[in-house]
């Protein structure tokens, strides 16, 4: 009998996806950027997308950080309060990143 194994195609790997909590747009988890709160309690970025704690998702420009700002529905999902202090970081952290 002939192998069978050499002439079949691999399946590509599933791209996983995130939401992004600004525009609420599904897209792939490597364009999005991580907001995380660490164990000790602050929020950082997280550009590696592999710090330990709870993390959420945005897009990586300030329009969409700015939604989540509003609503405070980072503050909701992360389960913590944020200071304005916080937020500044972010957007500038944000604005030199791009």
């Amino acid at each position: 009998m002939a192998n069978k194994s050499s002439g079949t195609p691999q399946k590509q790997k599933k791209q996983p996806e995130r939401q992004c909590m600004g525009c609420n747009e599904k897209k792939p988890k490597r364009e999005l950027l991580r907001i995380v709160r660490t164990p000790e309690g602050t929020v950082e970025l997280d550009f590696t997308g592999r710090k330990n704690g709870r993390g959420t998702y945005i897009c990586q420009n300030v329009s969409c950080l700015k939604k989540v700002r509003k609503s405070k529905r980072l503050e909701r999902t992360l389960e913590v309060e944020i200071p304005d202090a916080v937020y500044a970081a972010l957007e500038e952290e944000l604005s030199n990143a791009n």
